[in-house]
């Protein structure tokens, strides 16, 4: 028999590892098998070719009928592994959204990254047809075949660089943030230092984001630092700018912390703010509704959000505003075994084993179902309370 000190012990244990949920995403097919994204075939009548796509899932999108933004990665088969492990971690400690992320596979990257045809590259100057087979095919078959919202990032490095800030001067309203790392932008007798100059809006009519680096490479300082400055002198209204350089890196070693720099920069104001949590969750429910406004579409509170405070209100001993919290989040995310496990906890450290137990034996039924990966821990949680009921 578990003495009462074993018991809290135990209940302790179970709120770190459960609360700690909230910083493990997996993906798993089976018990051998660790799945990252699917491989994406599709026919483009623009490009007359098949293109192919690497597409990674937030955690739990089969559970919801959430829609979620997405990162377009160009050069796909360099980036796709790196990338949708940062977006994953960063995701999963709530520094930025669960978000799709679409690498886009090269078939000639000369052809499609490049704004003007030049001699010395022989196929090149594809880039208004490669931005068509963005807007006229991709975007629709995601849209057909992916719950995706309205907000979308293009990440691009070198000439992928380069397309990204093509994009931003002549189809700025097709993305809504970029990563440009290491750009190219000398291409062409710096035609794109020139479409700057002209092409920069005064003023954009939804917020964008410029993310733009450049590592040890001194063949490249002098057109982006140039860039650099036309944008910092023109200081368009609703752009946000921010230039990293990052000297000790190269160009092959800078992409990786470019894209986690990046979407920081990007979400600087997504993490939900401590004071936040302790003001309740009217005040975080305030929190994303700014951040709705400044992303442009409807963002909900998430379960892990809403958890955080519920644990937060049982490390001080305030069990009742606990027990509402974990409340509100079962009713907005019935599907998740963790909130009617949290719930559990929070009316075992009430003292009502009755409603812990009815709770507790939720989050196993939803947790057998799925295979979560705290299963067990659900398990342990419901014997504890069934033996001290026993005891009663």
């Amino acid at each position: 028999m578990k003495t009462k000190k074993t018991l809290k012990n135990a209940l302790v244990l179970s709120i770190v590892s459960i609360f700690m949920l909230g910083l493990i995403s997996t993906s798993l097919a089976g018990d051998d098998n660790y799945i990252i994204g699917e491989k994406i075939k599709i026919n483009s009548k623009v490009l007359n070719e098949e293109r192919t796509l690497l597409v990674y899932l937030p955690n739990g999108y089969k559970k919801t009928q959430t829609k979620y933004p997405v990162i377009y990665v160009l050069d796909g088969s360099w980036h796709f592994h790196h990338a949708t492990g940062i977006v994953q971690y960063l995701s999963a400690r709530g520094l930025m959204p669960p978000t799709i992320v679409v690498a886009i596979v090269n078939v000639d990257r000369n052809r499609d990254f490049t704004p003007t045809k030049i001699e010395k590259i022989e196929v090149s100057g594809g880039a208004d047809i490669f931005m068509s087979f963005i807007t006229d095919e991709l975007k629709p078959y995601l849209n057909k075949n992916y719950r995706v919202n309205s907000y979308d990032m293009l990440v691009g490095h070198s000439l992928g660089g380069t397309f990204a800030t093509y994009s931003l001067l002549n189809y700025p309203d097709v993305f809504d943030s970029y990563i440009a790392i290491s750009p190219y932008l000398m291409y062409d007798d710096n035609m794109l230092l020139a479409e700057a100059e002209t092409k920069l809006k005064s003023s954009y009519n939804s917020s964008k984001y410029f993310y733009i680096t450049l590592g040890d490479e001194p063949n490249y300082t002098e057109a982006v630092e140039s860039f650099v400055k036309i944008v910092q002198t023109t200081s368009p209204k609703g752009l946000e700018f921010s230039y990293t350089p990052m000297t000790k890196e190269s160009h092959n070693s800078i992409p990786h912390l470019s894209i986690y720099y990046g979407l920081e920069a990007i979400y600087s104001d997504w993490k939900l703010p401590k004071e936040t949590l302790k003001e309740g969750l009217a005040s975080v429910d305030k929190h994303y509704a700014k951040l709705s406004k400044k992303y442009g579409y409807k963002i909900e509170a998430s379960e892990n959000s809403i958890n955080a405070l519920g644990y937060q209100y049982i490390q001080g001993k305030n069990y009742s505003e606990a027990i509402k919290v974990f409340k509100e989040n079962v009713k907005r995310f019935p599907a998740s075994s963790n909130v009617y496990d949290s719930l559990g906890e929070a009316y075992e450290y009430d003292g009502q084993l009755t409603e812990a137990e009815k709770n507790y034996a939720k989050a196993v039924e939803i947790g057998e179902k799925e295979q979560h990966a705290f299963l067990e821990t659900y398990k342990v949680n419901l014997n504890r309370i069934k033996v001290l009921l026993a005891e009663k």
